[in-house]
Order: structure tokens, then sequence, then C-alpha cells
């Protein structure tokens, strides 16, 4: 699968490296060129610099032929507007999005993304192993 992330910080670098590791073809795109060296050196996928809003890095990044899509930043307004034009001007099949505020969770989901919350799916966790 041909696959695009944007966003090259911790999570993003980790899931780029592991999908590429499964043989997929992955394009990490990220406004600071240093994030890429999270990548390591044996990461065989390619690396786009600049906003993954901008429809032309997108296109750089191969967005056209995507089967795939993730928007890993740490801001959820930056996600979801890639997000959008990477589901509505794109028709990428698979787009998910991280987002923190779990109180847009629920708008996310009426514009039918798939969201990974990191607030919700780690104050659950706590829960669960503190009453036992």
């Amino acid at each position: 699968m041909k696959l695009v992330i944007v966003g090259c910080g911790r999570v993003g670098a980790m899931a780029a490296v592991a999908l590429s590791k499964d043989g997929h073809q992955v394009t990490v795109i990220d406004i600071n060129r240093r994030a890429f060296d999270r990548l390591g050196p044996d990461f065989n996928g390619e690396m786009v610099l600049g906003n993954g809003i901008d429809e032309d890095v997108l296109r750089q990044a191969g967005i056209e032929t995507a089967d795939g899509f993730a928007c890993l930043t740490n801001g959820d307004n930056r996600n979801i507007m890639a997000a959008q034009i990477a589901r509505e001007i794109f028709k990428v099949p698979r787009v998910i999005t991280r987002i923190y505020d779990p109180m847009r969770q629920d708008v996310y989901t009426e514009l039918g993304l798939d969201t990974v919350c990191p607030t919700l799916s780690g104050a659950r966790q706590i829960h669960t192993m503190l009453k036992g």
C-alpha cells in the first residue's frame, strides 16, 4: 500500500518505520527537516519537507495515488484540515487523524473521519490499571 503520514514526531516516525518494514511504500511530511532524524538510517521511505495542509506538498508526497493517509501532528486543527483535504479533495480511501481534545472527537466522527485520541486512550488505560 502507498501511505502518506503527516507529522514526523515520535508517533509519526514509529508508525512510518513500522509500516515501511511491513513492506508498505511510506512518505512522511513534516515542516521541520530535523524531525526526519527520528526515522533512523534504515528507513527506506520518502521524506517531504513542507506543510501537510499545502496541496502542492501533498501532491509531491504522492497523495493522488495514496491508499492511506494519517495526520499525526501535535495540532488538532492542522490534523483535521489535512484529513479533510485528503478525504474530500484527493479521495484517499483510508484517512486517520490523531486528536488530543476528546470534545472534538464527535465532530470528527460526524465528518466521517477515523480518529485516534491518545487523551481518551490514556485515561481509559489508567482507569483500568488503577481499579485493578
